[in-house]
């Protein structure tokens, strides 16, 4: 499992918003696919757990009707993490990222869910559709069509939700993606913690070695999440918590974002590809992966659905127990 930690003050949003999202939700109207007409500022960071308003995606919301909502978003033509991959397309990452942002803002806005309480992810999945995912000379303007399904309640309160979500990009589909997550109250989470908060009395583990960066599909040190056990396919997690992207504000555990950026690398090593473009990630999140504990990365080669596509069972565990998974694929070409 993977939980978002960001603590917020503020309980509202800024109400000069409405405006423009009454635009947005004229211009989207009903039918998928649809593209507002211009996108002029990011949604308020505090809805999509952000520090700063560089990593926010997400552009504006409309409701549909009770489960269904139409996101816009924006994908850069270049960021410090988020690089193109592949020689030219947008890193399939940030989908996932996309997702994560639209569970909590839907949470959060949609659903009630006061600022303090923690979002678990549990399950995250995404297919990219690489004809369509091309950077172009501008950033990639994205309606997501999105439909909320196994909506649950305590009382009045949302305990938990799953998303399914369309991404369209110049009238194409560019990606299908969903997840799982719940929600807790601040008293539940901390239960569930114990010492593992960040106040508590618990000692994080130093910063190890990076793999060599091309060996894992990166070109800067900085950006490599594993580090070589000199056993094949077998790494252990490098956790830097000064990462300004990975760890872009303080948390008590390793984000689900850097386990599957671990995914990816293993991926990139286990096939031997230095540059490959990864056509989708099917992943769980069975535990939090602890800052206090060394935590184990292994890559399997598997059966993949197509003839042309290569397929990886990325693992990790920590302590004996497995707590994330993810298949991600590959074409067998070289891009």
């Amino acid at each position: 499992m993977s939980a978002s930690t960001f603590q917020i003050e503020r309980t509202t949003h800024d109400g000069d918003t409405k405006g423009a999202r009454a635009a947005f939700a004229a211009s989207a109207g009903r039918s998928a696919g649809s593209c507002p007409t211009t996108l002029t500022t990011t949604v308020p960071k505090e809805l999509v757990h952000r520090s700063a308003v560089a990593e926010v995606v997400l552009t504006d919301w409309a409701r549909v009707d009770d489960t269904h909502f139409v996101m816009a978003a924006q994908w850069p033509r270049s960021h410090s993490f988020f690089t193109p991959v592949a020689g030219g397309y947008h890193d399939p990452l940030i989908a996932c990222e996309t997702i994560r942002q639209i569970g909590i803002l839907l949470g959060h806005a949609e659903f009630g869910v006061p600022f303090g309480h923690q979002f678990v992810i549990w399950d995250l999945d995404i297919a990219v559709h690489p004809q369509h995912l091309g950077v172009g000379y501008e950033p990639a303007t994205l309606t997501i069509d999105v439909t909320c399904t196994e909506v649950n309640r305590r009382g009045s309160a949302l305990s938990g939700l799953r998303i399914e979500a369309v991404f369209h990009r110049d009238g194409h589909v560019v990606a299908t993606g969903g997840g799982s997550f719940s929600c807790m109250a601040p008293a539940v989470y901390k239960r569930v913690r114990g010492e593992h908060t960040l106040d508590g009395d618990w000692y994080r583990l130093p910063l190890i070695s990076p793999a060599a960066p091309q060996s894992v599909g990166r070109m800067s040190p900085m950006d490599v999440v594993l580090s070589p056990t000199g056993e094949q396919d077998r790494w252990r997690l490098r956790v830097d918590t000064r990462h300004p992207v990975l760890f872009e504000h303080a948390v008590d555990h390793v984000p689900g974002m850097v386990l599957l950026e671990a995914a990816r690398q293993a991926t990139a090593a286990a096939l031997g590809r230095s540059s490959y473009l990864p056509l989708g990630f099917a992943s769980e999140f069975k535990r939090y992966a602890e800052l206090d504990a060394p935590c184990t990365i292994e890559a399997v080669r598997v059966p993949a659905a197509a003839e042309d596509e290569e397929a990886v069972l990325v693992t990790a565990r920590q302590g004996g127990a497995e707590l994330f998974r993810s298949k991600v694929t590959a074409g067998t070409h070289h891009l």
